[in-house]
Formats: C-alpha cells, sequence, structure tokens
C-alpha cells in the first residue's frame, strides 16, 4: 500500500514526487513517457534558467531530484483508477497497485495539423519552425513572420496575442474556409493580421521556413503555431467518477482535490494556465493537500 500514486510523469507529477518524497511519504510514479514538456527544445521563461533549457533535460533533472529522495519511477501506463474503501486500486495493465490517495498529473495533447508528417513535424517542432506555447516563446518570434492555423474564436485569440509579438500574422484556416463571425473578423483586420483560407498541405522545411500550400497559394514562414486545441488527459479520472467540464478539465478546489475524495489533480489536465510553473505550483498544493489529509488519517511520525 503506497501513501500516493502519482500519475504523470511532467513537470506537476514530478515535483508532487519531490514534495512527497520529502514528506517521508511512499510514493509510487507512473511514467508513460509521453510528456510534453520533453517535446519542449529549450524554454526560456523558466525561471532559474538564464541560458533556457531543454524540456527533456528539465525532466531528468526533477526525477533525479525525486528519486534522491525515495520516490520510485514506474515505466508503465495507467489504465484504469478504481476507488475501494481505504483509497485506490491502480490498474496498469494486468498489474494492480494500491495506494491511500492518488495524484493525476496527465496534462494535455495538442492536436497537431493534418497532413503533415510526423518526421516532419518533429524536426520542425525542433528547429523552433512550429510552436505550440505563445505564452512560452512568443518572445522568440518577434518581429518574425509568422503564421497561426486555426479559425473560429480560438484561432482568432491566438493570433491577436502573437500580435504582440510581431506586425507579421496571418492566420489561416485548417480546412477550406474560415468559420470568423463578424467580431472575429473585425478585431483580426483592427490588428492588421492577415487571413487566408486553407486547406493546408505539402508541408516542408525550405530555407529556414516551414512552407505549405494554402488556398492563397504557397506560403511561407518563420514560426508557425497550430490554434487547433488539445485533448485533455483526464478519462482515467473521469472514468472513475470524477467531475469535469465540458472540454474535459478536471474539476478541483483551492486544494487540487476533485470530486472524489483521495484522488487529487494537477497541470494542464485542470482549467488554467498550461505553463510549467503554473504545473508546478499546483502540485506543491496538491502535494501538502495530501500529506495532511493521510496525517489526519494516521498521524505521520518519526
Amino acid at each position: 500500500m503506497e501513501d500516493c500514486i502519482i500519475v504523470g510523469a511532467g513537470p506537476a507529477g514530478l515535483t508532487a514526487a519531490i514534495y512527497l518524497a520529502r514528506y517521508h511519504l511512499s510514493i509510487r510514479l507512473f511514467d508513460c513517457g509521453s510528456s510534453r514538456a520533453a517535446l519542449i527544445p529549450r524554454t526560456h521563461n523558466h525561471a532559474g534558467y538564464p541560458e533556457g533549457i531543454a524540456g527533456v533535460e528539465l525532466l531528468r533533472r526533477m526525477l533525479a531530484q525525486a528519486e534522491t529522495y525515495g520516490a520510485v519511477r514506474e515505466p508503465a501506463k495507467v489504465t484504469r483508477i478504481e476507488p475501494v474503501p481505504g483509497g485506490f486500486i491502480v490498474h496498469a495493465g494486468a498489474r494492480r497497485f494500491q495506494a491511500r490517495s492518488v495524484l493525476l498529473a496527465t496534462g494535455v495533447i495538442n492536436h497537431r495539423p493534418e497532413r503533415l508528417d510526423d518526421a516532419l513535424h518533429d524536426r520542425a517542432l525542433a528547429g523552433g519552425l512550429i510552436r505550440y506555447c505563445p505564452v512560452c516563446d512568443g518572445y522568440e518570434v518577434t518581429d518574425r513572420r509568422v503564421g497561426v492555423i486555426g479559425t473560429g474564436d480560438h484561432g482568432m485569440r491566438e493570433a491577436l496575442f502573437l500580435r504582440g509579438f510581431t506586425r507579421d500574422v496571418t492566420l489561416i484556416a485548417p480546412d477550406v474556409e474560415h468559420r470568423l463571425d463578424a467580431a472575429c473578423a473585425r478585431a483580426l483586420d483592427d490588428a492588421g493580421i492577415g487571413r487566408v483560407d486553407g486547406p493546408c498541405g505539402n508541408y516542408a522545411i525550405e530555407d529556414d521556413r516551414i512552407a505549405f500550400d494554402t488556398a492563397g497559394g504557397r506560403m511561407s514562414f518563420d514560426s508557425v503555431y497550430p490554434a487547433l486545441g488539445s485533448r485533455i488527459r483526464s478519462d482515467l479520472a473521469v472514468a472513475a467518477g470524477a467531475k469535469a467540464t465540458g472540454e474535459g478539465c478536471l474539476e478541483v478546489d483551492a486544494h487540487q482535490r476533485t470530486s472524489i475524495p483521495g484522488l487529487f489533480a494537477a497541470g494542464d489536465v485542470v482549467l488554467g494556465l498550461d505553463q510549467i510553473s503554473n504545473a508546478m505550483g499546483q502540485a506543491g498544493v496538491a502535494s501538502t493537500a495530501i500529506r495532511n489529509l493521510l496525517s489526519e488519517q494516521r498521524p505521520i511520525r518519526r
């Protein structure tokens, strides 16, 4: 019986592992190897790293820190969380693990542009030609030529956000035509943001830019942001009975408690700013709440 099982080994899960291990609790950290943070070529807005740090290196350092205090990493995918009297049974394939509490830190998966080859996508991502987080790296496209693949209110809002970094922003519809109401179109026009219909296709890296075909002809950009939404990985908690928003974000209180007693959530799987710093802060809150809950059940003593 573990004191806590953490599902997800991104910044939220690893921060929780550090906190909980330092609270002298027995924890098991499940890592299926798909943290979105691992895709970051180099983050420059994470405090304490003035030269930036690669996502995989940040995760490596955080895991090493957690293991220093006794955290155990389990390289497996959790398939089910089962609430039972006194805690939970966590299923990882054919194996079962028991825990007094569970912290879900499974994050989200960004939707990628269709018709974009995986190998080309990864090359473009590594070179900063494709980016997913203007909050994280909008500064890096200052005064550059930027494309936003998206439409509707979401696409408009991302294009407007990036307009704060560069004058040269174009919104490209992922499919045939834009789906923009009058207010969206007016906001784009007022900001001087161009818009082009799709579909997008025939992606390639040309002259150190990402290029592709549109209804307006072939276009190339220094960076392209897919504003296509994401899939929130809350299925495990929702299947167990936890409440979530219509979009799938888990609903939590000020202590990161879900609607299921003993089940906590932190990071991008919770509604809020999808940022490493925010995920780490939520993990610190959740970890302390978990420690206090377990101490109420059975006082923690050395």
